[in-house]
């Protein structure tokens, strides 16, 4: 057996395994990255030195390690119940708080988002005496819809600028031209037109919460100035430089030891911090890495390359919206990740080959395989917490209760966003 087709055979069992038995993936993957090692179609050291992208994973890890302190502070909880104060009505209030969870998210790792808005969703529907079905859903996927929007938002968009070479400022303004933020903040808005619609009905009563005090403002100045050194950086060396992961890691450092030195009781609080991190993803990452990489390495990725530009065809608009719109849907149920590995170089060769701006296509395959997600409630995490949150209450949630709400929210924010990137790129 070739190289070749053992390695596609593996790649196929790696996504039906991942799909099937998700609660498992990062397992999955390092077992079936360690089966290409042990048969010679990689060696160990070009997966451990080419193919596992250490950039994105100081990134993903240092950025974390600012979130659970941020989150820590208590200084979101605090922005959110200003926010539902100053709304002039209960629905407005909802609207207001599902923006914020978008805007924390830009910043702030999905899950975790949901997790600090939460409880003041459930509360404004005690209040109203509502379900707080709706308003969980909604908080999900605007936490999902925006953590697009920059190049610490969310292991997608760290994945696309180590393949495009992009900075962090590179997300705002790329060649002249505004970027992927501006893209997904047009998808934003336009979903929020959505949602003023979805809660409009609540529109007599206005929700008075008691303000919660921040235990401290420091992990948000050490994310201001994380954001601030990125941008910096992007200005010192062009493209996705291994500088913004070291920097990343060195201020989740200093947050780290900041909590220990000030705020811990003993060094076990601090240890708690580092083991309530999102190792699995992490691990999930590297073995998807190494088995997409192999993937790629044997030449698969040009004959997958080829097959997509026969269906597609040579029109640069109708390859811009099957690549955004399949990614969407497929998205709803498979996980983005891996897919958006797999899918940028193909994207690249595709653009390459009709001769068009190859960021076309980079931005409909990310904003469709990120929104995506929303369309169902197990097409991202924060969708599963979200639904769990709600189950914990007393509240199940059916499978197209959830659709009816993410399927117009997607339809609406892809749809925008995929405007506005024609608008940009073509």
């Amino acid at each position: 057996m070739s190289l070749k087709i053992f390695t596609l055979i593996v790649f196929f069992l790696t996504y039906i395994f991942i799909i099937v038995f998700n609660k498992y993936k990062s397992f999955l993957t390092m077992f079936f990255s360690l089966t290409l090692i042990l048969f010679g179609a990689v060696s160990f050291k070009e997966a451990l030195f080419n193919l596992i992208n250490w950039n994105v994973l100081m990134i993903y890890i240092g950025t974390l390690i600012l979130a659970d302190l941020f989150i820590y502070s208590k200084a979101p909880m605090t922005f959110a119940d200003y926010i539902v104060n100053k709304s002039k009505n209960s629905g407005l209030a909802i609207v207001f708080l599902c923006f914020f969870t978008g805007i924390i998210s830009i910043f702030v790792e999905n899950v975790a988002t949901v997790l600090v808005v939460a409880p003041l969703a459930f509360d404004i529907s005690k209040k109203l005496k509502i379900s707080p079905i709706p308003i969980l859903i909604s908080i999900a996927i605007s936490s999902n819809l925006q953590g697009t929007a920059t190049l610490v938002g969310d292991p997608p968009s760290m994945i696309f600028a180590g393949h495009a070479g992009l900075s962090f400022n590179d997300f705002f303004f790329s060649n002249g031209k505004p970027s992927i933020f501006f893209i997904v903040e047009a998808g934003a808005l336009a979903s929020l037109i959505y949602l003023f619609f979805l809660f409009r009905k609540y529109n007599d009563k206005k929700i008075q919460e008691e303000e919660v005090k921040p235990l401290t403002y420091i992990p948000l100045v050490l994310l201001i100035i994380m954001v601030l050194g990125l941008a910096v950086i992007s200005f010192i060396e062009k493209g996705f430089s291994i500088k913004s992961g070291i920097w990343c890691m060195t201020i989740g450092f200093v947050g780290i030891l900041w909590f220990f030195i000030f705020r811990s009781k003993d060094l076990k609080e601090s240890i708690d911090i580092i083991k309530r991190l999102d190792w699995d993803t992490v691990v999930f990452l590297i073995g998807i890495f190494i088995v997409i990489g192999t993937f790629s390495k044997v030449g698969l990725i040009n004959d997958l390359a080829n097959l997509i530009l026969r269906f597609i065809g040579k029109n640069p608009i109708a390859s811009f919206l099957i690549i955004t719109f399949l990614s969407m849907i497929l998205s709803g149920f498979i996980d983005n990740v891996p897919y958006i590995i797999i899918m940028l170089p193909i994207v690249e060769k595709i653009a390459i080959t009709l001769s068009i701006n190859p960021f076309l296509l980079y931005s409909g395959l990310l904003v469709g395989s990120c929104l995506g997600g929303n369309i169902t409630p197990v097409g991202a995490s924060a969708n599963v917490v979200a639904m769990g949150l709600l189950k914990k209450e007393g509240y199940n949630v059916r499978f197209f209760d959830f659709v009816k709400i993410g399927l117009p929210f997607t339809l609406i924010s892809t749809g925008v966003a995929a405007i506005v990137s024609v608008l940009i790129f073509m």
